[in-house]
């Protein structure tokens, strides 16, 4: 049969449309190889990055636990050390050894992260360990820690002597293993801490936890390390304490029984004094009535009423009658000393102008002056009055000026000056003379001491002078000192109430 040309060029357009449709279907099929490929490395590296999103969260997670684990830690250590202020105060407040341990109650173990806790300490007289502190234990618990400890003290004596703190990840399983340690105290966990102040008895500090939930950490051995420090502080504050008190009783009992022994030196030199003084009175007394028979007979003897004298026995009367002078005078000054040691001289105190009196001091004893070529200022402002027994203090001048003119060389020069402090006037009488040795300055003023110099061995005296000027200032209400240099001079100087002044 034959077909018409339609029908082929039919058959033909169908032909090119199945080929066509073919070719998009291969086409198509390729672009969803190619989508699928593209969509399976999508795929591979969305799978890449979940893997390490997951590697990421779970080192967040790890992170975020070891973070909550030290912040637990950080938490718990500011806990302990706000515990261990607390403790520190009031082992402050204590000064006995006793009550220290007592200040440690069961809430401040417990702030520590520890539920059981005990102290000892080693008594050397009595080579024993004394328990001072128990917290968490039983008297039958406590019964058998102290017969374990006293049947096996040298253990914890060398525990005490290595001086660092002991756990279950430092014990020494040579000197006994964390298991014995555990049997002994009941703990799973435990710390052991020396206490160990610088003088007194050493001691340890146990503490534990009967917990199962963690180990006692690096951060709980530094807290029981510090608490144990901190007990030995006290300690040793305490023992410092009753040291200082014992010394200040034995000091007080010392100052007492030393003020009654001066008190009685002082009540026996009073009577000492006045028996002196009595006798020095009394003696002087007695000398002045032969003394005036010998200067009286010598006087009648030189006068020539009973006859002619030879010129030798002349000479020797005239020496008499001249030691017979300075007799009297020495027996003057000692009654002087004495009234005025006793309180019997009656002063006549009085407003005086000081320059005048100086003044007419000084004109006394001018010839003396006069005769060493010796140059005499006086700084004293005319103004000042003093108040003062006129009479006794010109032998004060007189004294003083007249021992400068005597230990001050040829053309040598005197001053005498004077200034107000306060309701006082300060005099000083300053020579260029041979000066004081510094050993003999405090005792110059004690009775019939003379300085060892030339000038007092050529010239007598009777070393009284500056023992009545010292007396006579101190009734006064004043005071004498010197200040001098050998082979450059001496300053005397002594204070006297001014006029202004009422006592």
């Amino acid at each position: 049969m034959k077909m018409d040309y339609s029908q082929i060029y039919l058959f033909y357009l169908l032909g090119l449309s199945i080929v066509l449709i073919i070719i998009m279907l291969l086409r198509n099929i390729k672009d969803k190889d190619e989508q699928i490929k593209r969509l399976r490395a999508s795929i591979s590296r969305l799978n890449n990055s979940l893997d390490q999103m997951d590697e990421q969260a779970k080192l967040i997670v790890r992170t975020d636990l070891e973070l909550n684990k030290i912040q637990e830690e950080l938490d718990k250590k500011i806990s302990g050390l706000y515990t261990l202020q607390k403790l520190s105060r009031s082992f402050a407040s204590t000064l006995d050894k006793k009550a220290i341990f007592n200040q440690i109650k069961p809430e401040h173990i417990e702030e520590l992260g520890m539920q059981r806790a005990l102290g000892f300490l080693w008594q050397e007289d009595k080579k024993r360990f004394l328990q001072t502190l128990a917290i968490g234990y039983n008297q039958e618990e406590l019964n058998n820690i102290v017969s374990e400890i006293t049947s096996n003290q040298n253990i914890y004596l060398k525990l005490i002597k290595r001086g660092k703190t002991i756990s279950l990840r430092s014990a020494d399983p040579k000197l006994i293993s964390t298991q014995e340690i555990r049997r002994i105290f009941k703990v799973r966990a435990f710390c052991i801490s020396p206490i160990l102040p610088k003088e007194g008895n050493h001691g340890f500090l146990f503490v534990g936890t009967t917990s199962e939930e963690g180990p006692i950490t690096e951060g709980d051995e530094e807290l029981i390390t510090i608490l144990a420090h901190t007990i030995g502080q006290a300690l040793e504050n305490a023992d410092l304490f009753e040291a200082t008190w014992r010394a200040q009783q034995e000091l007080e009992r010392r100052v007492e029984q030393r003020t009654r022994e001066l008190t009685r030196a002082v009540e026996e030199l009073k009577r000492v004094s006045k028996r002196k003084s009595d006798f020095v009175s009394a003696v002087s007394h007695e000398l002045r009535t032969p003394l005036t028979s010998i200067k009286g007979y010598a006087s009648i003897l030189l006068s020539k009423s009973l006859g002619e004298i030879p010129l030798p026995i002349q000479e020797r009367l005239k020496k008499i009658n001249r030691h017979s002078d300075e007799l009297v005078h020495m027996i003057n000054d000692l009654l002087d000393i004495s009234r005025l040691e006793s309180g019997r001289t009656t002063l006549k105190r009085q407003p005086h102008n000081l320059k005048e009196l100086v003044d007419s001091i000084i004109d006394l004893l001018s010839m003396q002056i006069k005769n060493k070529s010796l140059t005499l200022s006086v700084d004293i402002p005319p103004d000042i009055k003093v108040l003062v027994d006129r009479s006794q203090v010109e032998r004060v001048f007189v004294n003083l000026i007249g021992n400068a003119i005597k230990f001050t060389p040829e053309k040598g020069t005197i001053c005498l000056r004077a200034k107000l402090i306060n309701d006082s006037v300060q005099v000083d009488v300053i020579d260029t003379g041979i000066g004081i040795p510094k050993e003999a300055r405090e005792t110059i003023f004690e009775e019939f001491y003379r300085v060892d110099n030339p000038i007092n061995e050529k010239v007598k005296g009777t070393g009284l002078g500056l023992s009545l000027v010292k007396n006579i200032i101190e009734v006064h209400r004043g005071r004498i000192w010197v200040e001098s240099q050998l082979g450059v001079g001496s300053t005397f100087s002594f204070l006297l109430p001014t006029a202004s002044h009422q006592e």
